[in-house]
């Protein structure tokens, strides 16, 4: 049985997504990191609120990491391994 992914797992599994696929859209990070909408919009919004993640141009939906989103990501997986 799966546990509970916390709050901090779960800006880490969608900053990995972001990183690792080009420019995705919501509904592929969404999928990708098994979340439902409600969750995900909470997550993603606070990520693009804080200026974690950026738009890659209005038109196209797709997104990727800012400076700060890479230096996050970078100390969460630092946190991750200390705990795993």
């Amino acid at each position: 049985m799966r546990s509970a992914r916390g709050k901090w797992r779960i800006i880490l599994d969608l900053l990995e997504i972001i990183q690792a696929e080009e420019k995705p859209k919501k509904t592929r990070i969404m999928y990708m990191a098994c979340l439902d909408w409600k969750n995900f919009r909470r997550h993603f919004n606070f990520l693009l609120e804080e200026d974690y993640i950026i738009k890659c141009n209005p038109d196209n939906e797709s997104y990727k990491l800012t400076e700060n989103g890479y230096n996050l990501l970078k100390k969460l997986k630092e946190v991750h391994e200390i705990l795993c």
